[in-house]
């Protein structure tokens, strides 16, 4: 499951259909809870394998009970979720497991085109004094061939060899396909995504594009994970929900503070909670955060040195409370701050068109008579024409006679100039208006 966190963060998306084993003698244990989330987070249908039913202490009914718990409920008991029973020692079930992934891979139309030029996603590197630079890549689409020019991440090379997962020399590798490549010029990242380009030339190109701006950006501050960034991610109109990743010292603790935060949810503003556990905050907690955009708050526990260096690494804040209420009251702040605003409309009042002006160098200016309320120079407008708006905009000039105005009041004659709009015509209504942010 941390290799499957470690991935998320660097942004592979290289898992399809996420197969959890679970021992039936030891059932859901702390790290199977944290692999649900994993999967959940990387939004991928799960299967259960349940292992080790050949075991005399096998429980599955208690497995399954602790795994509809987790949201996990089998299909046998109505819930969507496929459990299969299985040894791995003896091979029961083995095949019914297969036939499963199929199932699900047929019913999630999993497909991928092995006639084209091929594309992956590297797992892991590592670099072999005899070889050199390795890499280790799932084909996703295409076929893989000794000789092919490639790019991946900020690195490019040609095919020289490949090794598949048992040991065996390859010279193509489809879809589905484990792969150590050797080829390349320089150690590519874990999730650094594979492609067959045209020629050697254009792979070395685009690889020192790419280098290039790596550099550029490295000398620019990375986003921190914060909740006043997360804020300004909403005024910006990219996000209405606030992800968490929650660690307390107690059982207790934890539930209290998940208790408070689902009160604290409204219609508008969602609040996830990717992760829930006891303990201290871990390297697996911060790197499914950064995964997940997410903020940790640990209640009453701290991060140790490995949880610490990486959340400098990856730039995630890590909030540490000894009393809930303060936990709740930064909670609360940050979701008042992800909802919505609410406007309000206010009809200021209307002008009936009863002459068009055609001005040098300005363009058409309607002579209006203000028939009720007021046209404030600042007030947004919309014509009606028959009942039907054909604009909405603003006011470019507003005058009596020859003088400029802040505003006219009814029973007083006026000339409006419009913004881009010069379709205004004889009976034409201006109707002018102010749109204002109800308060919270």
């Amino acid at each position: 499951h941390e290799a499957f966190t470690a991935m998320r963060a660097r942004g592979a998306r290289v898992t399809d259909i996420a197969v959890l084993v679970v021992a039936a003698d030891d059932g859901v244990m702390p790290q199977t809870v944290e692999a649900i989330n994993h999967a959940r987070a990387a939004k991928v249908p799960i299967i259960v394998a349940l292992n080790k039913i050949d075991k005399p202490n096998a429980l599955p009914d208690r497995v399954k009970k602790q795994l509809s718990e987790h949201g996990l409920t089998p299909e046998e008991w109505g819930g969507d979720t496929i459990v299969v029973p299985v040894s791995a020692k003896e091979g029961t079930g083995i095949d019914d497991l297969l036939e499963m992934i199929l199932l699900v891979a047929e019913m999630s139309d999993l497909k991928a085109n092995p006639n084209r030029r091929a594309r992956g996603t590297v797992i892991e590197t590592r670099l072999d004094k005899g070889l050199g630079p390795v890499a280790s890549v799932l084909v996703q689409t295409g076929t893989l061939r000794i000789g092919d020019p490639f790019v991946v991440g900020s690195c490019s090379g040609r095919v020289r060899a490949m090794v598949g997962d048992k040991g065996q020399r390859l010279r193509e590798a489809g879809p589905s396909t484990p792969v150590e490549v050797v080829g390349l010029d320089d150690l590519p990242e874990a999730g650094d995504l594979l492609e067959v380009l045209a020629d050697e030339k254009m792979a070395r190109e685009i690889a020192a594009h790419r280098d290039e701006r790596r550099r550029e950006q490295e000398l620019g501050a990375r986003a921190t994970v914060t909740l006043s960034d997360l804020l300004d991610q909403v005024r910006q109109g990219k996000r209405r929900q606030l992800n968490l990743v929650l660690k307390a010292d107690v059982q207790g603790s934890l539930e209290a503070v998940k208790q408070s935060l689902r009160k604290l949810e409204e219609p508008e503003v969602g609040i996830e909670v990717i992760h829930a556990g006891v303990g201290g905050v871990t390297e697996t907690d911060v790197m499914l955060a950064s995964a997940s955009e997410a903020m940790i708050i640990a209640f009453n526990v701290t991060p140790d040195a490995g949880a610490r260096q990486a959340a400098e690494r990856e730039n995630v804040e890590i909030r540490t409370y000894r009393v809930i209420y303060d936990a709740i009251n930064d909670i609360k702040a940050a979701v008042k701050g992800l909802r919505a605003p609410q406007f309000k409309e206010t009809v200021l009042g209307h002008a009936e068109v009863r002459e068009l002006f055609r001005i040098p160098k300005v363009g058409i200016v309607a002579g209006c008579h203000v028939t009720d309320g007021k046209i404030t120079r600042k007030s947004q407008v919309r014509v009606v024409r028959d009942g039907k708006i054909v604009y909405e905009g603003k006011i470019a000039s507003l005058k009596h006679f020859k003088e400029d105005q802040r505003e006219i009041s009814a029973g007083f004659d006026c000339g409006i100039g419009l913004e881009d709009f010069q379709d205004v015509k004889v009976g034409d209504v201006i109707e002018a208006f102010i749109v204002e942010e109800v308060p919270a």
